[in-house]
């Protein structure tokens, strides 16, 4: 897999640029994680857990491969339902 699959082209803006920041992070492993969440989850999101996950986003890449592989415990502010989906994700993309 090389990036993104779906099309961004029904999407609201506010989600066009989360779709894309999930795909470009800078530590491929971390696009490929978060990018297929994003390509699978993106339209079903709320409105909150949309506010949850670009939080996360926020986080360096490092920490969140770390936490995503389990190497060090997530942080309790990060241990939401959305990190729970996003581990959903972690072997297929990582295959």
């Amino acid at each position: 897999m090389t990036g993104t699959t779906r099309s961004s082209a029904n999407l609201d803006p506010r989600r066009r640029k989360i779709l894309y920041r999930s795909w470009h992070r800078g530590m491929r492993e971390v696009d490929l994680i978060l990018g297929s969440f994003a390509d699978g989850e993106i339209e079903k999101l709320s409105e909150e857990e949309l506010n949850i996950y670009e939080h996360f986003m926020s986080e360096l890449d490092g920490d969140i491969l770390k936490w995503v592989l389990g190497e060090v415990p997530v942080p309790a502010e990060h241990d939401t339902l959305v990190f729970a989906k996003i581990l959903s994700y972690r072997d297929a993309a990582l295959v």
